[in-house]
């Protein structure tokens, strides 16, 4: 079948979105069906790949090197009309993610919608709470003119169904377990972060932003350094509270965009991974740091709530509970014997998690979508 999929976030741009739509397109591609790619054109970017369609697009404010696709109705129009797909998969709720959906419908094609982001808990987090019933009945109009919604978790389906969302589906996602592996390991690497083999190395990997809550990361690591003098703090990524942090915190080590294998690296080389955001739809971190063997401590919900069971693969902290957040993370830091034993039976969780298997039920979905909307 041929598959088209469109997003407001692609490689090389690094965020849960942009890999999840990519792991989601290499898996169709393996099974053997023909997939598209509708996008916005990166600055100075020229393709001349026939499965991808790039459009214009604009910077997103205070997210230096993301964009989002400006509307298209027109031109998508015209391209599905000359090689239509049997099912289209929009990821991304903007204007070229409205501009999708609608012309799927206009043409009589199946379209699903993935929520993957809480813009709705965004507006609070920049300043605009007074926005936030606003943005979520926005979010709720543009799945609803879906053929499904595809969510990553049972407790946000039922979130989402309980407040008029109709059509959602689950879809798991998967992990890497073939990159993200504890054998990646690095001494050499932890050696240039000033820790020895014996030194714990707290480490985070996400976007460094407001709705992360990383002041609450800070604030363990510091109770931890306090016992501790010789644990050492690596946060990976880039993101607009980068700078801040920096500036406030100059012994903690800002590594900067990792990808692949090297990302792969700096998880494995890490042993305890802390992850306080509460903005997260899902969280493919927390599966990455796992499948690493990293006792990892996140709230719960998404992810977490899914996948990390609490005193066996580290610490799911109930939503809002800073004080058990740094209580949590003081002691696993403090304690190597449990902590090693969490991220051994991390990694075991995460080996059935198979990229493939998610790539079938993916295509199983749309071909469904197909069958319904030809019936």
């Amino acid at each position: 079948m041929h598959f088209a999929l469109v997003t407001e976030t692609y490689p090389p741009e690094i965020n849960g979105v942009a890999l999840t739509v990519q792991g989601l397109e290499l898996g169709l591609r393996e099974l053997g069906h023909a997939v598209s790619i509708v996008r916005p054109r990166q600055p100075a970017q020229a393709s001349s790949d026939p499965e991808q369609l790039l459009l214009p697009g604009a910077g997103l404010p205070r997210y230096p090197g993301l964009r989002f696709g400006l509307p298209a109705g027109g031109r998508l129009l015209s391209h599905w009309r000359n090689r239509r797909p049997d099912a289209v998969y929009v990821a991304t709720e903007g204007p070229l993610g409205w501009s999708a959906v609608r012309s799927a419908a206009r043409l009589g094609i199946p379209v699903a919608t993935g929520f993957h982001t809480r813009f709705d808990q965004y507006a609070a987090r920049y300043g605009a709470a007074f926005l936030t019933p606003l943005v979520f009945a926005w979010l709720r109009r543009f799945h609803n003119g879906a053929d499904a919604s595809i969510v990553p978790t049972l407790e946000l389906a039922e979130f989402l169904r309980q407040r008029g969302f109709q059509r959602v589906e689950l879809l798991r996602r998967a992990v890497d377990t073939q990159l993200f592996d504890p054998a990646r390991r690095s001494e050499e690497l932890r050696r240039s972060w000033g820790l020895s083999e014996q030194s714990p190395c707290i480490i985070y990997v996400g976007r460094i932003a407001p709705e992360k809550d990383l002041e609450l990361a800070v604030q363990a690591f510091r109770r931890i350094q306090a016992q501790r003098p010789d644990a050492r703090f690596v946060m990976v990524g880039e993101g607009p509270s980068r700078a801040r942090l920096q500036r406030d915190n100059p012994d903690l080590v800002f590594a900067g965009l990792q990808r692949g294998e090297n990302l792969a690296r700096y998880f494995a080389s890490g042993d305890l991974f802390l992850f306080p955001s509460q903005s997260e739809t899902f969280g493919n971190v927390t599966l990455e740091a796992m499948a690493s063997g990293i006792a990892t401590v996140a709230y719960d919900y998404g992810a977490a709530r899914e996948h990390l069971i609490d005193g066996q693969h580290g610490a799911a902290v109930p939503m809002g509970d800073s004080v058990d957040f740094l209580r949590r993370s003081l002691e696993l830091a403090l304690d190597r014997e449990v902590r090693e034993a969490m991220g051994l039976a991390a990694r075991a969780a995460m080996l059935p998690l198979s990229p493939v298997g998610v790539a079938q039920r993916f295509a199983d979905l749309l071909s469904n979508l197909q069958r319904s909307k030809a019936a």
